[in-house]
């Protein structure tokens, strides 16, 4: 994966060469830049395949680093990872609804962000080198929807609604048992693991956003009252 660039926007010297040191040793380029500025100009110049992005930074702050590099063409479809205080939930709920793929708490394991960074980018790579048709056990017909497990793509709904990898994950989480009724908590285990932090909230901007994304299709998330959420049969 050496051929990878990730971006570090990050204004602690100590967390930055922590993160540098560990993505380096994974075979990763690292970028980095300790301001929001520094760091929105320098995504758009070079377009790096992965951002991590800390919320709390001098000047513009990372939640309106995201919500420029969200209104960009040139990088609305960078995946971005939030880091931020496990205090700053609002920061979180922000920033999925603002288009984060996924988000980091501090402190962190460096063992954990390193996983969810190769996480990211081995998805890139089975992209780009095996850019062949999917099988047919890599697709889940969900209703009118075709899930491309090998693509990570939905048909069906409109090629620029790009959905986030937790949505997307959501909704094949849901779209493979149709009909079965999740609790909040049985969704973040089967998408994120155990032991992930994540809030009620955070669950219902997800689901809210998917549905958005789905269209005329966004019924198929049927949410149940005192419960969680099902997809329908």
């Amino acid at each position: 994966m050496d051929e990878f660039k990730v971006l570090v926007i990050e204004d602690d010297e100590d967390i930055l060469e922590l993160i540098v040191f560990n993505l380096e040793k994974e075979g990763f380029k690292v970028l980095t830049a300790t301001t929001g500025e520094e760091g929105y100009i320098t995504a758009s110049a070079v377009l790096p395949n992965l951002i991590l992005l800390d919320v709390m930074l001098p000047g513009m702050d990372g939640l309106m680093v995201l919500r420029k590099l969200r209104g960009s063409d040139l990088t609305k479809n960078i995946p971005v990872i939030m880091v931020t205080a496990r205090t700053e939930d609002i920061d979180v709920i922000v920033g999925l609804e603002l288009g984060a793929d996924d988000y980091i708490t501090k402190p962190f394991s460096i063992t954990v962000l390193t996983a969810r960074v190769r996480a990211f980018l081995r998805r890139l790579s089975r992209d780009d080198i095996n850019p062949v048709e999917s099988n047919e056990e890599d697709l889940i017909f969900a209703g009118p929807l075709i899930i491309d497990l090998f693509k990570r793509r939905v048909e069906g709904i409109s090629e620029a609604e790009s959905l986030t990898a937790t949505e997307f994950d959501i909704l094949v989480f849901l779209g493979k048992k149709p009909g079965r009724v999740f609790t909040r908590a049985q969704i973040i285990d089967g998408v994120k693991g155990d032991d992930y932090p994540v809030t009620d909230r955070s669950v219902d901007v997800q689901i809210v956003s998917l549905r958005k994304k789905l269209g005329s299709h966004g019924a198929l998330i049927r949410t149940i009252r005192g419960v969680g959420y099902s997809f329908r049969t």
